[in-house]
């Protein structure tokens, strides 16, 4: 977990250094190799590795439109996804998608922009696996805003009233955009909602991966079992803005400081220095192939070439 925690990590600073390129001094969101918004997910790395750790790629998962921690710890090709967000051929959906709309069919990932646009297929995929008989759960990942949609309650509704195998996992950073969870959301915490579905719901504070492996481990192993679904309020921390060029000056003086201070990659790998005998070596060597594959990513996406523009009308319905 550690090491997919780094991969994510590098492979977030590498693409927000590429992002501005050509955005400079005036930052234009249409300049540079690549386009568009980004959001990106530094600081939740937590919430994808600890519960991803417990998935198969037979497992389906969505996410949100901050998906590239969730997408690398589901294991999605690094290669083809950078390629994606660069717009190129060799991309997962051959540049089409963005860094918004991933979709690996080898590893069952996907996400959507929409806010909790997700949760509908994730119930949709646990029905089919039910209705079939065939095994694995369903993930769908939401923001704590997503909570406040319609789609968050006829899901949970009917995944209870099915009682099928899917885990929502919420990750609260506290900010919808620039709207704090304080003011938008009437309980404290989106765990106990489930309560009022009929099924299990998890708080899991400190943003720390080995209690989210813990409560995620238990959760899925019922969804597997036919005790159907759960959900895992995830308190995390969103180290960046809510997108590249995000002033944030609607957080608090001093908050992101005291963000960054508890940023959840040094904290875990001093707890495994502490716990498990963890040494320089060791980091070091895991810290070479974490950037090794990082790199040979995004050399692999800048060296692909971009589609031909009549290539724009392929795979389209009319």
């Amino acid at each position: 977990m550690y090491e997919t925690m780094l991969v994510s990590r590098y492979f977030e600073e590498t693409i927000e250094t590429i992002y501005l390129e050509g955005k400079k001094p005036v930052f234009n969101m249409a300049k540079g190799p690549i386009p568009g918004e980004m959001h990106l997910s530094n600081g939740q790395e937590p919430c994808a590795v600890g519960v991803c750790a417990h998935l198969t790629p037979e497992d389906v998962v969505t996410s949100t439109h901050r998906p590239h921690h969730v997408a690398i710890a589901k294991g999605v090709n690094l290669k083809k996804m950078a390629a994606e967000i660069f717009g190129k051929k060799t991309g997962l959906s051959g540049g089409r998608g963005g860094h918004m709309h991933i979709f690996d069919p080898d590893v069952n990932f996907s996400c959507s922009g929409i806010i909790a646009q997700g949760m509908g297929p994730a119930v949709g995929a646990a029905l089919s696996r039910k209705m079939q008989g065939k095994e694995g759960v369903a993930v769908s990942y939401i923001g704590e805003g997503a909570a406040n949609q319609g789609a968050f309650h006829e899901a949970l509704n009917l995944a209870a009233l099915w009682k099928l195998p899917v885990i929502f996992v919420v990750e609260d950073n506290a900010w919808g955009i620039s709207v704090s969870k304080a003011t938008s959301t009437a309980v404290p915490n989106n765990a106990m909602r489930a309560q009022a579905y009929g099924m299990p719901g998890y708080l899991v504070p400190g943003n720390d991966p080995i209690a989210i492996f813990s409560a995620a481990g238990e959760a899925i192993a019922r969804a597997r079992n036919g005790g159907g679904p759960s959900l895992i309020d995830i308190e995390t921390d969103r180290l960046a803005g809510h997108f590249m060029g995000d002033a944030e000056g609607y957080r608090p003086k001093g908050e992101l400081d005291t963000l960054r201070a508890r940023d959840p990659i040094p904290a875990l790998a001093r707890r495994l220095e502490s716990e498990d005998g963890f040494t320089d070596a060791d980091n070091a060597a895991i810290v070479a192939r974490a950037r090794s594959a990082v790199d040979d990513a995004i050399k692999f996406a800048r060296e692909s070439d971009y589609p031909a523009p009549e290539e724009a009308l392929e795979k389209v319905f009319a």
